[in-house]
């Protein structure tokens, strides 16, 4: 039996998904590099034995064209003998990542693999990889001839298939951030951000070490300000009852970031000298209806769970990605999970959804809060695009 273990996993702190923000001024190639150097050289690895690094990464255009993973690879100096690819299943691109390394690792194809993810949104803009085109064709047009709707409106249609209220969305919205900087305050980060040299639109140098879309002061009284984001007249048209919800407050704001997971054989750690954090236990990828896309994590977790003999209840930390506040309401109020056990330093509302980054982002914080909590067993699950979910379950040693 060979099992996959997680021997590190760290994350740059993330930037404001446009120009200005502090991770802007960075090539991706770049920004992938400093994490996959970070990860060799905290374990003191020759990166001549990684046999593969898997690249998460969504808008595969311009700057992050061409196999990034293999560019980010040969920047951070890897031997030119070490491959890569670079994957895309939406927002769990990652996660997947993860995945693919842990079961390569177990089915035997490799002993050492690196799962990383990158993402510049400021420079890569969302929807650039489609923009102008047709990407449904005829025959999926015809399968859904009402049109598929983006990501916010299936937020809205959850809102209301869970008869979640404004102030629910927004009070969650609030524990986020509010979460997310008592994390900070108390150092519980400083394990898996790797300090990253940054400039300014000025020129003055600094380093970057704290995700920069944390807002402290959000309350619930401030976000129930904002107006909602999706309510477009055609929109209002098509569904005339959607009581609309969903705002910039409540949704996980455009980010940048790069983050990598360190995944061995656990015989071949030990070789090394290198201390095992977590086993993996089971996998999940399924795909769930295209129009209410971001409720695939309930049955990703079902299944998760039930391959790994496992309840709901064994399992002391999630991490639930919050693409929007009502994808972890609307999982936790279907499966039954604790929320006072979901997403504990914060998520994507208030930490932010650097895509292909995303899956190794909240992987880093699953381990590391695991280990801080002295709890078992985690699970990580993610909302993809298009209607697709990935769910990971982690036990720590």
């Amino acid at each position: 039996m060979r099992n996959a273990v997680v021997v590190e996993v760290v994350r740059t702190a993330v930037g404001k998904g446009k120009m200005g923000g502090a991770l802007s001024g960075m090539h991706p190639v770049d920004l992938l590099a400093t994490v996959l150097e970070a990860i060799v050289e905290r374990n003191n690895l020759d990166p001549a034995k990684v046999d593969d690094v898997i690249t998460g990464c969504v808008s595969q255009v311009g700057e992050q064209a061409l196999n990034i993973g293999r560019h980010g690879l040969l920047a951070a100096g890897f031997p030119e003998s070490v491959p890569s690819t670079t994957l895309d299943r939406q927002c769990g691109s990652s996660q997947q990542a993860v995945h693919f390394a842990a079961q390569g690792i177990m089915a035997g194809a490799y002993d050492i693999v690196i799962a990383a993810g990158v993402e510049s949104m400021s420079r890569i803009p969302l929807g650039k990889s489609s923009m102008g085109e047709n990407v449904h064709g005829e025959r999926l047009a015809a399968r859904y001839p009402e049109g598929l709707i983006n990501q916010g409106v299936s937020a809205e249609l959850i809102s209301e298939k869970w008869g979640l209220t404004r102030e629910e969305l927004d009070e969650y919205s609030a524990r986020s951030h509010r979460l997310a900087a008592e994390a900070v305050e108390k150092g519980y980060f400083d394990n898996e951000i790797i300090p990253i040299e940054v400039t300014d639109a000025e020129g003055n140098t600094r380093t970057h070490t704290v995700d920069e879309t944390i807002r402290p002061t959000t309350t619930v009284e401030g976000l129930g300000g904002l107006k909602a984001s999706f309510a477009t007249d055609e929109m209002r048209e098509r569904f005339p009852d959607i009581d609309w919800k969903i705002t910039p407050g409540n949704s996980s704001p455009l980010t940048d970031g790069a983050s990598a997971a360190l995944i061995m054989e656990e015989s071949v750690a030990e070789a090394l000298g290198l201390k095992p954090r977590a086993r993996f236990v089971s996998f999940s990828v399924v795909g769930s209806d295209p129009m209410l896309m971001l409720t695939g994590p309930i049955p990703a977790t079902q299944q998760a769970l039930e391959r790994a003999g496992l309840t709901i209840d064994d399992i002391d930390r999630f991490e639930v990605n919050e693409a929007f506040a009502p994808v972890p309401l609307a999982w936790a109020k279907e499966l039954g999970a604790d929320l006072e056990k979901t997403n504990v330093v914060g998520g994507a509302i208030a930490l932010g959804h650097a895509l292909g980054s995303s899956g190794t982002r909240l992987f880093a914080t699953l381990v590391n809060e695991l280990e801080r909590s002295g709890g078992r067993y985690g699970l990580q699950t993610m909302c993809e695009g298009a209607g697709m979910a990935n769910a990971t379950i982690i036990e720590r040693i």
